[in-house]
């Protein structure tokens, strides 16, 4: 008898994959960087929430000036003390900017209720290897050093990402781990890029997935990393620290379609097993870039939600 694959999406997230398989969308690495970013920045996305104010600064970083836009969500818009996010986006390295981040910096601020830092750090391959990690732990340092002016607590600035700024996140906390940088009071994790390909059940499951694939993770590691992972440290791969004792508390979220899961859920695992109270979600039906797709995926709302709760629960316990 012959029997028909169930489909791992959600009803609203397979009419997203019905529409790109009509459209021909391909795997991004057959569309080249430029390709790449042009569908990126080309997607229109509703409005996200209102904010009590969005401002522009540009921070003096070690490879130049650093962009950065500040979020402050209406919640906060009366304290002189906020709780904050240094986020980064996602897009491989390669690929995103403050403008197609937008959205998802609104809505991330919202849920959390903290000010947000959105970083637009340099891409790849005009800018490789260690650029846009020194350029996420300057901003790190430059929100700290900047709290009184940008009406933050000091004590409450975490970081976050999505999928490479996921990465970037992980690699920000190690780093102020190891040179004794500022106190963060949180990592916010969603999908994040955590290392190379490897060979696990949810790579091979889910590795043609529309939304990322196998040969895209390559592509972009490649891209930023080099090809030779020879060389490759903890701070470029966060997956390969030798030890995650004595990092910030974590907030990780995945979804069970994406190929990255299991990497991103073992190193969950590492965390709380290495004594860092870690909050592990994983959402079914979605798969990987959930977050983006608040406007049109139900479970990407609710998630988003969620994580936004459990972040500003972490946040009331240092205030």
């Amino acid at each position: 008898m012959n029997q028909t694959r169930r489909t791992p999406w959600d009803p609203d997230v397979e009419e997203i994959v019905r529409r790109a398989a009509a459209a021909g969308v391909g795997p991004l690495h057959l569309r080249g960087v430029e390709g790449a970013r042009e569908a990126l920045e080309s997607i229109v996305r509703p409005p996200g929430p209102e904010m009590a104010s969005v401002t522009d600064h540009v921070i003096e970083g070690p490879h130049g000036p650093i962009p950065v836009r500040v979020y402050q969500p209406e919640a906060v818009s009366d304290s002189p003390s906020a709780p904050a996010l240094v986020w980064f986006h996602g897009g491989g390295m390669i690929m995103g900017s403050l403008a197609s981040f937008d959205r998802l910096a609104r809505d991330v601020a919202d849920a959390t209720g903290a000010v947000l830092v959105n970083v637009d750090y340099r891409l790849a391959p005009e800018h490789r290897y260690p650029v846009a990690n020194d350029e996420a732990y300057a901003a790190l340092c430059w929100t700290h050093d900047s709290a009184d002016r940008l009406g933050i607590d000091p004590r409450r600035i975490g970081v976050g990402g999505d999928s490479a700024g996921g990465g970037l996140a992980a690699a920000t906390a190690l780093r102020a781990r190891d040179e004794g940088g500022p106190a963060i009071a949180q990592q916010v994790l969603l999908y994040p890029g955590l290392e190379r390909r490897r060979d696990r059940p949810s790579m091979r499951e889910f590795g043609d997935s529309p939304f990322l694939t196998a040969a895209d993770i390559d592509w972009m590691k490649n891209l930023y990393l080099g090809e030779d992972p020879s060389g490759d440290d903890q701070y470029g791969v966060p997956a390969l620290a030798a030890s995650l004792e004595d990092l910030p508390a974590a907030v990780i979220a995945v979804g069970h379609a994406d190929p990255l899961r299991d990497g991103v859920e073992e190193y969950g695992a590492r965390l709380r097993e290495a004594g860092s109270p870690t909050a592990l979600l994983r959402y079914p039906g979605v798969g990987h870039g959930f977050a983006m797709q608040v406007a049109s995926v139900a479970r990407a709302r609710a998630a988003v939600a969620e994580v936004g709760a459990l972040v500003a629960a972490r946040f009331a316990l240092t205030s």
